[in-house]
């Protein structure tokens, strides 16, 4: 029989109402009680990459964004049993919210592990890297700002690769080379992470910085 989901928070909820449509920016200085740039992880899973980023700099505002309602909760769980205070949560698609939800020069950072590759040619155009979405990523990173993405999947890097060298206003720190294939230094791996090279996988790593 499946395990019920307990939908029960232990402590305060850190989790935000979706925004949607036009006009409904959240005052994010309010929320955080800090104007300060977000740190911002897409999909962030089990959540704890983000804890862990949140963590190293506890006067840093952080957002994670997920769009599976289950995996929000569950992070939003353990936000609750513990002393974080600088993470909040939106459970909605990735463009709704960069697109709706965050001003220009809003943000210091943003983290793309491992999105889903959709490996069939028939489902690429589903794949979350794409050109305009990239173009939203770009123009919402402070000037100095980083890009920093992971994937296991060689075609997806491929395909990555060639939309980050075709966008206006980033630059890529791994220059020549399109990514590297270790982790940058001080990078906490993903516990998927670490089942993936356990396997062998090969891994890359794109770091891209905005401009001034």
């Amino acid at each position: 029989m499946a395990r019920r989901l307990n939908h029960e928070i232990p402590g305060t909820d850190w989790r935000l109402p979706s925004t949607e449509g036009e006009g409904s920016a959240p005052d994010w200085s309010a929320h955080f009680g800090s104007d300060a740039p977000l740190v911002v992880e897409i999909g962030f899973g089990r959540g704890e990459f983000l804890m862990e980023l949140a963590g190293q700099s506890p006067e840093t505002p952080h957002l994670g964004i997920e769009y599976s309602a289950k995996r929000a909760l569950k992070l939003a769980r353990r936000l609750a049993r513990s002393e974080l205070q600088n993470v909040r949560l939106v459970q909605a698609r990735a463009e709704e919210v960069i697109s709706n939800a965050l001003p220009s020069e809003s943000v210091a950072s943003f983290w793309i592990n491992f999105p889903d590759p959709w490996p069939k040619k028939r489902h690429f155009k589903r794949r979350l890297i794409q050109p305009e979405f990239v173009v939203l990523l770009a123009r919402r990173l402070v000037p100095g700002g980083m890009l920093e993405i992971a994937t296991d999947h060689s075609a997806y890097a491929e395909w990555i690769d060639e939309i980050l060298r075709n966008a206006q206003g980033i630059v890529n720190l791994h220059a020549p080379r399109p990514w590297r294939p270790d982790a940058p230094p001080g990078r906490k791996p993903t516990a998927y992470e670490l089942k993936w090279r356990a396997l062998g996988r090969n891994f890359h790593f794109f770091s891209y910085q905005r401009g001034a």
